[in-house]
This record gives structure tokens, sequence and C-alpha cells, in this order.
């Protein structure tokens, strides 16, 4: 089995007497997928400033491609997409995209040239000419992760990389993403949002108040953490005959509502037909009604709990 690219062992971070990150051990295998997941506040800023080296662990370690990295032994290899977006706001698109590319010892030439070809490719190409300042948002973000990969790095490190972005160009990004794996990247990336995790991961770690909660494949972490038979219920017209149905703890074991659908577990041992059979008898009028297995953001929910959501600490994210 190969060695892994970013391995996490122990590692303490405090602040101020805060400690924002608490014993934490992961790691990452080549070519894997990874989400570092967690609510607001968890310590996931925190510990990927450690990993690469901008802030030092208060105990433990970070290991790189199996070494102690610096920015001078790794840096070419690692393309590192901070959560606070910095860019020259004042330089030209093209211009801040080849400048950065020559930092990290690319050619001009060859910079200027894959600048060109990657604004084609994420739709930017109208806007080369352009000051960054003349950019909304999210082309400044896409244009910040161009910079990130446009010296073709081995590990790629992303602290929310698709936060602010709208449904399409998240989308765009997620694939951008998945290809750039494809192809043999290993890519470590940060979010809060369950979604964007269930669709991109090989493999997660969930923490909360700067502490593992649990670590490993996803499909082994949903099947050990998702309880019994799951099922997405689309109830069109409520009553209280159906609030009876959800609060049957024979039946269902728990009932999270998200106003146009819910998602049931099951008690240990019911039948999804006897729910189906129960709600009918209810008189509701369904929409939905499909048995699956737990999502990862009930898995998230379940695990963490809301008292983890809670406002950061400064320094901490």
């Amino acid at each position: 089995m190969p060695d892994p690219v970013v391995v996490v062992e122990a590692v303490t971070k405090r602040f101020a007497g805060h400690t924002a990150v608490r014993g934490l051990s992961l790691a990452v295998a080549p070519g894997a997928v990874y989400g570092l997941l967690g609510p607001n506040g968890a310590g996931k800023t925190t510990t990927m400033r450690m990993i690469m080296n901008i802030i030092a662990p208060d105990e433990g370690r970070v290991r790189l491609f199996g070494e102690p990295w610096n920015r001078r032994n790794l840096s070419a290899r690692i393309g590192y997409l901070p959560e606070e977006r910095g860019l020259y706001k004042k330089m030209k698109v093209l211009e801040v995209l080849v400048f950065l590319a020559e930092t990290k010892g690319i050619a001009r030439r060859t910079a200027k040239q894959r600048a060109a070809e990657w604004l084609e490719r994420l739709g930017l190409a109208d806007w080369s000419l352009k000051k960054v300042d003349d950019l909304s948002k999210g082309m400044q973000q896409k244009v910040q992760f161009i910079s990130t990969v446009l010296h073709d790095p081995t590990l790629l490190i992303l602290d929310e990389p698709f936060a602010g972005l709208d449904p399409v160009n998240s989308q765009i990004m997620k694939d951008t993403v998945l290809e750039l794996a494809r192809k043999g990247a290993t890519v470590l990336f940060s979010t809060h949002i369950m979604e964007h995790a269930e669709k991109l991961c090989d493999s997660v770690c969930i923490i909360a108040r700067g502490e593992k909660v649990v670590d490993g494949p996803l499909a082994e972490v949903k099947r050990r953490h998702g309880g019994h038979h799951h099922v997405i219920v689309a109830v069109e017209r409520g009553s209280e005959a159906v609030d009876r149905v959800w609060a049957d703890r024979s039946l269902v074991a728990k009932a999270h509502n998200y106003g146009q659908y819910a998602e049931v577990e099951l008690a240990d041992g019911a039948d999804p037909q006897r729910l189906l059979t129960a709600l009918l008898g209810a008189e509701a009028r369904i929409s939905r009604f499909e048995v699956t297995e737990a999502t990862l953001n009930q898995v998230f929910i379940d695990l963490v709990g809301p008292d983890a959501a809670r406002p950061a600490a400064r320094g901490e994210a």
C-alpha cells in the first residue's frame, strides 16, 4: 500500500489559552479526494494552516510526501487555496496569473499559455485583460483557483473552495477538482457543506470543537454511523395523524423535516412498508417515498450535534 501524501500526527494548536485543534491525526492517500469536514469554528482552517506550515503546531507534527516540509523543498508540488482569498486587485487577470506562476518557477511564456487555457476553460477568457477588481467575487475565486493549479501541483490543499460560488460555478469547480484527481492529483479540501463532500470525497474526517469525531472511507463512515433503514418522504399535506406517525417510536427512530421532504430513520426492526402503510392510513398525500442509506449530512448532524455550531474564536475556523 503506497505511503500517504499527507500525514498529520496528534497535532494541537492553542491561541491565547484557547485550544483550536486538539490531538488531531489524519492521513491522506495518494490520488484521493479527502474532505476535512466540520461546522464553522471546528478548527478546519487552523489545521490547513498547520499542514501548509503557515503556523506551527504546539504539539505533534505534519509530514508531506513522507518528509517535513518547508517552502523551498516542496512548494512546487503543492497548490494551496486559502480561505481568505488574496489577489493583486489592481493588476490585470492574465498578468496576476502569470506573475504567480513565475513565483512557482514556471517560465513566463509557459505561464501565459497555461493561464489563457485555464481562463477559457472556466469561462473567464473575456475578462483576461480586466483588472481583478472589476470581477465579481465568484470570478475572483475562480481566478484564485487557477493560480492554485497553474503550476500542475500533485497535491491540492483547498480551504472552503466552493464558498460564495453560485450553483453553476460550484458544479464547474467540482467537475474540475474531480478531473484533476482522475489525472493523479491528491486533493485535501475543507468544507462545512456535506453535499459537496458526499459528491466528491473518497474519504472524510469530521471534526468538531477542534477534535476528530470520525474518519475513514466515505462509504464506511456512512455504513458505520448511518443507523438503520432510512426513508426520504415528501408529504404534500400534513395532519395531526401524520404527526402521530412521526412520533411512533416503534416505527420511527428519528424524523428530520426539511420542509420539502423529511429524512426518516426507522426504528430497529421496523419495515419501510409499515411506515408507508401508516402514512397512507393517516391520509397523507405522498409525492416521494424512497428507501435509501443515510446521507452524509444526517450522519454529520447525528455525530456532531447542534452544540458544535458555535462562533469561531480568533484564528480558528
